[in-house]
């Protein structure tokens, strides 16, 4: 799973989003993605950002931070605010916290903690991602997929093997972004250009894995095991 939780900014307020932005660097579990002064803009850049969580103030103009946080599907949110009304509003919403400024580097550690203790369950729970393929946006199943690897005719494409032979064109997405999303304990790296599952796997030496899949030639399809991933690899198998 994710090691760190892909986090957004939000404050209209330069200064208390520079501060935000200071105390959220010093929180391991965090990687900002990006920062920003104007909520109006944010919810326009939205389809082009990957993220797990917004931290947002609520009084903003053009659009307050809890009428935006209803615009995110999926997404956990932490209210920063100077008002402690809003309070009520925002866990109607399912927030993950309600902090009031000025905020402290312990009290948003707590939130944090919280966020990443419901993105953990959430990412356990889930059976499928969404991603935009050659043909639109499918749902694929983890447990439909065989393995992933580097599209021949575009390297930031990804092709997967599904189970039942067939095959899908994923767009412009890195694997990075696909073994955040991936169960941890079902699906494993083995080189530059290939994600396996681990329950597709028939044999595996040194360096090489065969899956279970045959080709059209009536032969398993064979992978190759290179020495960076091999450590990684080997636990995962032993588990």
């Amino acid at each position: 799973m994710n090691t760190k939780l892909k986090c957004l900014l939000l404050d209209d307020e330069l200064p208390g989003l520079t501060y935000l932005k200071m105390l959220c660097e010093q929180i391991p579990e965090l990687e900002i993605v990006k920062t920003f002064n104007n909520p109006e803009k944010l919810l326009s850049d939205i389809p082009d950002l990957d993220f797990d969580l917004l931290i947002s103030d609520i009084e903003m103009p053009g659009i307050d931070g809890l009428h935006l946080a209803e615009k995110l599907q999926d997404k956990l949110v932490i209210f920063c605010t100077a008002y402690k009304e809003y309070a009520a509003e925002a866990f109607n919403i399912d927030a993950v916290d309600y902090i009031t400024k000025p905020v402290k580097l312990e009290r948003l550690q707590k939130a944090i903690a919280k966020a990443f203790e419901r993105f953990e369950k959430s990412n356990s729970d889930k059976k499928f991602i969404q991603l935009n393929t050659d043909r639109g946006k499918t749902l694929l199943y983890f447990n439909k997929i065989q393995y992933i690897t580097t599209a021949i005719s575009d390297s930031r494409d990804k092709t997967v093997l599904l189970a039942d032979g067939s095959f899908l064109n994923l767009k412009n997405v890195k694997f990075d972004t696909l073994l955040q999303e991936l169960p941890d304990a079902d699906f494993c790296r083995i080189n530059k250009k290939e994600i396996v599952a681990v329950k597709s796997i028939k044999f595996f030496n040194h360096n090489e894995i065969v899956l279970h899949h045959l080709e059209e030639n009536n032969k398993n399809i064979a992978l190759i095991l290179s020495e960076t991933y091999r450590s990684d690899f080997l636990k995962k198998v032993k588990l």
